[in-house]
Formats: structure tokens, C-alpha cells, sequence
């Protein structure tokens, strides 16, 4: 036996390893994501401090609630660059306090939308995850020519959804929503490519940055779906 021969079976082995960090840090964020909006959607006196609710319906948010929406896109934009200083107990400390600003401005949905719609695109939102996350595991094809492509497309969601908050059109939401679908199923398989092929030198800061990722394409998948299928509260 070679030394390359020997050497593939400790490589697949420390791949393995490290894409079960990522997917774990991902489950560890979406979970505490979940407690908190769940958390805020619940207490009255944490529901108070962010959100406006009349009768059991979302009326408005309050300056408490921005400040957290800020914070969150900073602590975001931050992430990567810092993580390279700071020790890996402070990146980790970085990812879950982003996870828990998350759950904050995510109880808006929770208060919007029907528990059942919400779960059962939360179900098939997982299932979509799964498959498209095995595909860019699995496939032999190199998919980082869909970069560009989704990136793109990215920024034209994000452009329009700027514009629309202002033309209030359903026909542009809707088109929006489909685009959004397929920008983040993009983006699920060639995120899950490229963290896989860090596998080999990856360490607990990479398996974070990985988790990050695949973390914003599931929250985004989801929200884009949502408005699909989601039942909005009478």
C-alpha cells in the first residue's frame, strides 16, 4: 500500500469530522434561534421590550427592537474578519450571540404567522435543506461557477426588496420570493461544496464560518418559502 493510498481513508476521516462540526454549530444556532423567538413571542415582558402587540395581533416593534436588527447585521458583517483574532471561544461566543439576535427579530413571524404554517414549512424546509446539502456533498461537478451567478442574484433580491417596501406590489413580492427560493437552494449546495473542501485543514474557527453559512441559507430558505406557504393570523 502507497502512502497516498494510506493517506485517503485519514482524509476522508477528518472531512467527516469536521462538515459534523459545522452541521452541529448549524443545529446548536438554529435551536437557541428557536428558543429565543419562541421565548419572545410568549413572555409578555420580553415581548414588551421589542414588540408592540394588541390583542394578540403584531401592531409594531419598538426602538429596543432596531437596535437588536442593527447589532445583528454588524455582528454579521464582523464575524469573518474577527474571527481570524480572537480565540475560538470567542468566535463561538460571536456565532451564538448572532444565533440569539437572530431569535429576537425572528419572533416577528412567530406572531404573524399560524403555528401549523410555520412548522410545516419549517418540515419541508429541512427536507429541501437536506437534499440540496447532500447534493453538493455528493456531486462530482465543481460548482463554483454558480458564484457570480448567485451572487447576483442576490443583490437583485435584496435591491428589489428595497424597492418594494416602498411600491407595495404582491406581483414583485411573489417574484421576489421565487427568485429568493432559488438563489438560497444555490447557495445551500455550493456553500456545502466549499466547506466540505476545507475539510482537510479546517479547525473549530472554520467549522463556525461553515455553520454561518449553511445557517443563513436554511433561515433564508425558510423566510422565502414562509411567504408561500405561510397562513397569516386572523
Amino acid at each position: 500500500m502507497d502512502a497516498w493510498s494510506s493517506a485517503q481513508p485519514v482524509s476522508r476521516t477528518r472531512t467527516a469530522e469536521f462538515m459534523a462540526a459545522v452541521y452541529r454549530w448549524m443545529a446548536f444556532g438554529l435551536a437557541l434561534t428557536g428558543i429565543v423567538a419562541y421565548a419572545v413571542s410568549i413572555s409578555p415582558g420580553i415581548q414588551g421590550a421589542f414588540l408592540k402587540v394588541q390583542d394578540g395581533h403584531l401592531v409594531g416593534v419598538t426602538g429596543l427592537f432596531w437596535v437588536v436588527g442593527i447589532a445583528e447585521l454588524a455582528l454579521v458583517w464582523l464575524f469573518v474578519p474577527a474571527l481570524d483574532r480572537v480565540s475560538t471561544a470567542a468566535g463561538v461566543a460571536m456565532f451564538l450571540g448572532y444565533c440569539a439576535l437572530s431569535g429576537v427579530t425572528f419572533s416577528i413571524y412567530l406572531l404573524t404567522y399560524t403555528g401549523a404554517s410555520i412548522a410545516s414549512t419549517l418540515f419541508i424546509t429541512g427536507g429541501a435543506f437536506f437534499g440540496l446539502s447532500l447534493y453538493g456533498t455528493l456531486t462530482k461537478r465543481d460548482l463554483s461557477g454558480m458564484r457570480s451567478f448567485l451572487m447576483i442574484g442576490l443583490i437583485g433580491i435584496i435591491l428589489a426588496g428595497v424597492v418594494n417596501i416602498f411600491l407595495r406590489s404582491n406581483a414583485m413580492e411573489f417574484v421576489i420570493s421565487c427568485c429568493g427560493v432559488l438563489v438560497f437552494a444555490g447557495l445551500t449546495a455550493y456553500d456545502t461544496q466549499k466547506i466540505r473542501a476545507m475539510g482537510e485543514q479546517g479547525d473549530e474557527k472554520h467549522a463556525l464560518l461553515g455553520a454561518l453559512s449553511l445557517y443563513l441559507d436554511f433561515i433564508n430558505l425558510f423566510l422565502f418559502l414562509l411567504r408561500f406557504m405561510g397562513r397569516r393570523r386572523a
